[in-house]
Parts: structure tokens; sequence; C-alpha cells
């Protein structure tokens, strides 16, 4: 196994919308863990931009990821 950038180093984040946005970035490091060759990525990208199927399950990795986030965070109440 090779070494790995360290990308995240915390779940905390100050608001949801920066919650958000790491839920994405932790969904996209994903696919690029799973499928490690960038040319491979970039083919398949037409097939699931277009496959609404394949869109809402992608939004749905993105909630996970989220609610996961928000959990870490005491979804932000003070």
């Amino acid at each position: 196994m090779e070494a790995t950038e360290i990308w995240l180093s915390t779940l905390l984040v100050n608001t949801p919308q920066e919650g958000r946005d790491l839920a994405i970035k932790m969904a996209r490091k994903s696919i690029a863990a799973i499928q490690t060759d960038a040319e491979t990525r970039k083919k398949l990208r037409s097939a699931y931009a277009t496959d609404t199927a394949q869109l809402i399950t992608s939004a749905h990795v993105i909630a996970t990821e989220f609610q996961t986030i928000a959990a870490a965070n005491n979804y932000w109440k003070k």
C-alpha cells in the first residue's frame, strides 16, 4: 500500500455549508480511492452524468457523509 496524503484531519467545521462541502469532498475522494485511474474516471463520467439513478445514488452517498459530519458537529447546536 502506498503512502497517501492526509487530507482529512477533522470532521469539525463551523457551518452546515462547510459540512456539505466536506461531504462532497469525502465522496469524491472515496471514488478516487476506489477507481485509482484518473482517465478511467474521466471516461465513466459521461455514463453517470446522464443516468438519473446513478446521480441519485451519488446524492445519497453525499447525504450519508453529511450525516456523519453533522453528528460530529453536534448538529451545530450552540
